[in-house]
């Protein structure tokens, strides 16, 4: 049993460390393309206004989505049901406005 045992467990002691380098390497190449995700170009959107609250920085499309406005900067008065482009940066999972068309 001996026999059997010991070349086994010197098998395992020798593949174990090459099989944790190869998850560590995958796992680091499979990270970059998400930081590259979060900055990404400006994107537009044409929909409807649902609610717009400067205070809160937000606003709110029919469909359901949320776009957050930027602090310092001055955007037109956008009333609920007005149509609207939105044009924004993608910022992880949030919606980042860069400007906003009204018509």
């Amino acid at each position: 049993m001996r026999k059997f045992v010991a070349p086994l467990f010197l098998a395992l002691l020798v593949a174990a460390p090459a099989s944790g380098a190869f998850a560590a390497t995958a796992m680091a190449t499979a990270a970059k393309p998400a930081a590259s995700a979060s900055t990404s170009a400006d994107q537009s959107i044409n929909g409807t206004v649902k609610s717009f609250n400067l205070t809160a920085r937000s606003l709110e499309l029919a469909d359901g989505s949320w776009y957050f406005l930027p602090l310092n900067t001055k955007f037109p008065d956008v009333k609920s049901g007005e149509k609207v482009t939105v044009h924004y940066k993608q910022n992880g999972s949030s919606h980042d406005v860069t400007a906003i068309n009204v018509g």
